[in-house]
């Protein structure tokens, strides 16, 4: 009986845990970098992701269709960017964490 009642007491305590909020993990800042006159720029190229469809229906929601769709900018894992070119010029970022898409 007193072992039905702590493990009562632990899953009501556990529960109440649940209902407070879920902070987002922090987000590095990037510093801009000084590019020299004649420097070669990196071309990544287009790789799809497990989350390539998720961050097309993202930017669909905010009006940016078109291109080759959304593409993998980091390496494959928990967390992931993407980045998809759109019809109107502009350009979707999206970050991906363990499959949950979030606009950038």
């Amino acid at each position: 009986m007193k072992r039905a009642l702590v493990l009562a007491a632990v899953l009501l305590g556990g529960c109440s845990m649940l209902n407070g909020r879920m902070e987002p993990a922090p987000v590095a800042a990037v510093q801009p970098v000084a590019v020299q006159p004649g420097a070669q720029i990196e071309r990544v190229p287009f790789q799809v992701g497990v989350s390539s469809a998720t961050v097309e229906k993202l930017a669909a929601e905010q009006a940016c269709t078109g291109g080759k769709g959304a593409g993998l900018m980091t390496e494959p894992g928990p967390v992931e960017v993407y980045r998809m070119q759109c019809d109107n010029g502009k350009v979707f970022l999206a970050r991906c964490e363990l499959r949950q898409c979030r606009k950038m």
